[in-house]
Formats: structure tokens, C-alpha cells, sequence
């Protein structure tokens, strides 16, 4: 046995969520003594229920509402090299099967048992996002088993965000091994290029969990006209290049995102189909309505307007919004794709502001396809918040 310090649930709350695979303990579900809330954040603590018997293995932050994170079901595992290799060596295996090429996300926090963790991997570098404590205090050891089980040559820390502010995290962007990329790397999806700036882009640099809406979007896309809006770094628009698209127009606010999109769009000799727009996307869609513009795909993929429960009412608001605004930009019998990466604003809620803000914005819609995350993020059944990617896709009138 071990002899780890023990967290204990109160008699009111349900032990067999944790039993039936649910991998969180909230601070109001746990005996909050003077002696738990010593713990340092980012240790480790055998769980017990009520009754005192042990339920798992778990990593501890006082300072966070979710005061526990399960790591293991043996209470008596050791959460050290070995077992870090081991839960990459499972996630890599999985990846092996899906990716031809060694460009996707390596792990997915809690849906690939790293509760907390986010691993992007662009070939010999990768980029994680040490968002619980655990994983922060680890991130070497992290890197070092990158290294040893996938051969990866370079690991930065992208240690920014919202989820390291909700566990007491402060900011960092460390290199762990290997050198800093001199330039933006290059990665190929569904036949497009695009440029990844690992240091200095947003999240990881990359959002590989379009990749499959992406490739749907491309089969409305061969000879039509695009719009994409919260673009990034060429999203949507640069794929609809690659299937064909006789001009894609690319909206952000964000001028190094924009021209992280344009180097794409020429390393793809596609220049002269591509054009940027640097504007606040509201706005954007509004001056495109004044000029009487349409497109025959119009697609938006804006950042989560409702990352919390309490943003759910604006969130939905917002969406709403976009779908009113972006509907107009739709020419007769074309396409608009609306998503949706917020984790409070579930499938039903998000489809109806969009259906609701299209027809306020004058159109009637069929719904064609609801997409979702690629397979490199796995969705944890017990766990909403890892299935939080939304995409459908509408045909209009």
C-alpha cells in the first residue's frame, strides 16, 4: 500500500460516478478540512468515499473547484516515467492507426487518461498545454516521454488560456527540448497547406479538430465561392482551395493569423484565389451585407462565445447573431456552416440560436450535416465537455 494522503467524499455525494468512469471530484463534493486544503496542488491523494473505501487515484489542486482529477484506478500505481509512457504509448498507437503522416492531436486530456494535459503534435515537434497542476509540475517528465515513445525532437509549453486560470496557473511558454522553430511549420490536411506558429499562435498553433469538417465543407466547395469567417489561420477557406474553390475571402481580426493564412494559400500556389479581410468579424459581416456581397459557401467558426455555464445566455446570444449576419451572404441554394467550441452551449441549444438566426435573418434553411471533432479527440461518454466541438451545416433558399 501507499502512503499517500487521502481526500474523502461527503456522505451526500454519489461515489458511483467516479466507479462508473466520471473523472472529476468538485471542491463541494469532498471533505474540505484544514488538512486537504494543505495539499499542494498538483500532488497526488488516494479518494475514498464516505464509508472509507478507496475508489481511485487522483491528482489534487486546493485551489480549484475541480478539487480532484482521477489518474488512475489502482490507488497504488505510481505516477512516474514509466506510467507517463505508457498512457502515450496508448494514445500513439490509436493516432498510428488514424494519421498516415504525424501531424495531429497526441492526447486529449481526460479522454485519453491525462486528465488536464493537451498534446499537439506537428511532425518532430509537439506543443502541450499543461492546463491542471499535475501535469504544469511534470511538464519535463512530460516531455521526456514524448521523447522516448514518439521520437519527438521538440516540446514547448504553451502554458496560456483560460483553463490554467481556473486552476490557480499562472502563464508561461517554455521550450523543454530541443530548439525553438526558426519559422512556422508547414502542415498538410485534406490536400491544403497550412502554416503552424507554435511559439507565437494561438492555443498549440494549429486547431486540428476541424480536419473532418474541413473535409466536408471541401465536397460543397469544388467551383464555388467561400467565406470564411473567424478564419485563423486559413481554415476552412484554405481547404476549399485544395477541393477547388474558385476564390475563398478570409475574415479575422488577428493581422499575423491573416498572414500565417496568406503563406498557406501561396505555398499551395493558390495566391490568386485567396484574398484576406482584417476586421472584427461582427463588422466584417455587416460591411460585406452593405456591399451587397454573396458567397456560395459562407462558413463561420468563431472562439467560444460560452466557455462557462454562467456565459451560456450571452454565448447563445452570439451565435445567434452570427447566423442573422451571415445568412444574407449566402447566395440562393447555397451553404452556411456554423460552429460552435463552447463547452456550456450543448448540440440542441447551439442548433436552434442558429436555425433561430437564420430565419431573423430572412432565409429558410434545411440542415444537412452536424459535424464534430476528428478522432484524435476522443470524447469521453461520461465527460460532456470533451465532446465540445459543433458544426452543421445548412443548405438556404
Amino acid at each position: 500500500m501507499n502512503d499517500l494522503p487521502v481526500i474523502r467524499l461527503r456522505p451526500k455525494s454519489k461515489p458511483q460516478a467516479i466507479r462508473h468512469g466520471f473523472p472529476w471530484v468538485f471542491a463541494d463534493e469532498a471533505v474540505l478540512d484544514r488538512r486537504t486544503k494543505a495539499l499542494p496542488a498538483g500532488g497526488f491523494a488516494v479518494l475514498e468515499d464516505a464509508e472509507r473505501r478507496p475508489l481511485a487515484l487522483v491528482t489534487v489542486n486546493p485551489a480549484s473547484k475541480i478539487i480532484g482529477r482521477v489518474m488512475d484506478l489502482d490507488i497504488d500505481a505510481q505516477i512516474d516515467g514509466a506510467w507517463l509512457r505508457a498512457k502515450l504509448s496508448r494514445a500513439l498507437e490509436m493516432r498510428e492507426r488514424l494519421y498516415d503522416q504525424p501531424f495531429y492531436r497526441l492526447v486529449h486530456a481526460e479522454a485519453d487518461g491525462l486528465p488536464g494535459l493537451i498534446v499537439d503534435r506537428f511532425g518532430d515537434a509537439a506543443v502541450i498545454q499543461p492546463n491542471a497542476a499535475w501535469s504544469d509540475t511534470m511538464a519535463q517528465d512530460i516531455a521526456d516521454a514524448l521523447s522516448e515513445v514518439a521520437g519527438i525532437k521538440t516540446v514547448i509549453a504553451n502554458g496560456q488560456g483560460r483553463a490554467r486560470g481556473l486552476e490557480g496557473l499562472s502563464e508561461r511558454m517554455d521550450v523543454l527540448r530541443g530548439d525553438a522553430p526558426a519559422a512556422p511549420v508547414q502542415v498538410q490536411m485534406n490536400g491544403a497547406i497550412y502554416l503552424a506558429d507554435m511559439m507565437g499562435g494561438q492555443k498549440t498553433g494549429l486547431f486540428y479538430d476541424q480536419r473532418p469538417n474541413h473535409a466536408f465543407a471541401q465536397r460543397l466547395s469544388k467551383g464555388a465561392t467561400v467565406l470564411d469567417v473567424f478564419s485563423h489561420v486559413g481554415g476552412f477557406g484554405l481547404a476549399a482551395l485544395a477541393a477547388g474553390a474558385t476564390h475563398a475571402t478570409a475574415v479575422d481580426g488577428s493581422a499575423p493569423a491573416l498572414k500565417l493564412a496568406q503563406g498557406g494559400a501561396e505555398a499551395m500556389g493558390a495566391a490568386d484565389r485567396f484574398e484576406t479581410m482584417q476586421s472584427d468579424a461582427f463588422k466584417a459581416l455587416e460591411t460585406l451585407a452593405e456591399q451587397g456581397r454573396q458567397f456560395d459557401v459562407v462558413v463561420c467558426d468563431p472562439p467560444a462565445f460560452a466557455p462557462s455555464k454562467s456565459a451560456l445566455d450571452a454565448g447563445l446570444r452570439a451565435y445567434e447573431r452570427v447566423a442573422k449576419l451571415a445568412a444574407p451572404l449566402v447566395a440562393p441554394g447555397g451553404y452556411l456552416a456554423l460552429c460552435s467550441c463552447s463547452h456550456a452551449a450543448d448540440l440542441t441549444a447551439f442548433r436552434n440560436s442558429s436555425a433561430r438566426g437564420i430565419g431573423r435573418g430572412g432565409r429558410r434553411s434545411v440542415l444537412i450535416h452536424t459535424g464534430q471533432a476528428g478522432p484524435d479527440h476522443p470524447t469521453l461518454p461520461q465527460l460532456a465537455e470533451t465532446g465540445y466541438l459543433k458544426s452543421l451545416f445548412f443548405r438556404l433558399d
